[in-house]
């Protein structure tokens, strides 16, 4: 499952924004992989924090081969010790049996999420122990596909607006405007953000100040 966008929201960002519009046509259609099951993408997310992407994918496959299926259930059913023996730390751990036990005994309601606009999603997301702002913005992105997620925490969304604009840097008030500009399609200009920021367009570097090197 990708991402779904097409003409509407592509040609609205190209009459709002002209250098947008440029990296669209230069980049072109972006399939960026998402998945609809919440429970699962909320552990996901507590597992791959602070890691490398192979050191993610070996511990999630180790967490799939000890559970099977990924559920509230499951989790709920072993020790601790078992669950951070798949290469987890004790601070993760703490936090998936959390989350677990709240879904299983309906202090959270997953589903609920929903049914919820994008800042009460955020207040429910963040009162869960090990899941901040912007982990709950990209969960809003890459599982519910929200429309118009612009995440100001965002380092590569911030480079890329740096990138594409010509900013040394991006401020809080700066990235506000921009966001006003894109919505309500801020989740594709993301997508389209990120890719700059990843040499989409190779002539496009980053106007931040370099770091001087201590001598």
């Amino acid at each position: 499952m990708y991402f779904e966008y097409g003409q509407k929201e592509i040609e609205y960002l190209k009459s709002r924004d002209k250098k947008l519009g440029e990296a669209i046509d230069r980049i072109g259609h972006i399939y960026r992989e998402c998945d609809s099951d919440l429970f699962t993408s909320i552990v996901k997310q507590i597992v791959g924090q602070q890691i490398s992407a192979p050191a993610f994918k070996t511990v999630w496959r180790r967490v799939e081969d000890k559970l099977g299926d990924v559920n509230a259930e499951n989790i709920c059913s072993i020790s601790d010790d078992e669950l951070q023996s798949c290469g987890l730390s004790y601070r993760k751990v703490s936090y998936i049996k959390d989350f677990a036990q709240k879904v299983s005994n309906g202090e959270f309601d997953v589903e609920k999420l929903c049914s919820l606009n994008d800042e009460d999603v955020i207040k429910s997301l963040t009162s869960l122990n090990g899941i901040g702002v912007w982990t709950a913005e990209m969960l809003m992105l890459f599982c519910m596909q929200r429309p118009d997620i612009v995440s100001f925490g965002d380092l590569a969304i911030i480079r890329g607006m740096r990138m594409l604009y010509r900013h040394r840097k991006i401020d809080r008030e700066m990235f506000r405007r921009y966001r006003r500009r894109y919505s309500p399609y801020g989740s594709v200009a993301s997508l389209y953000l990120w890719a700059i920021s990843a040499g989409a367009i190779p002539e496009l570097g980053d106007p931040a100040p370099k770091a001087k090197k201590e001598k």
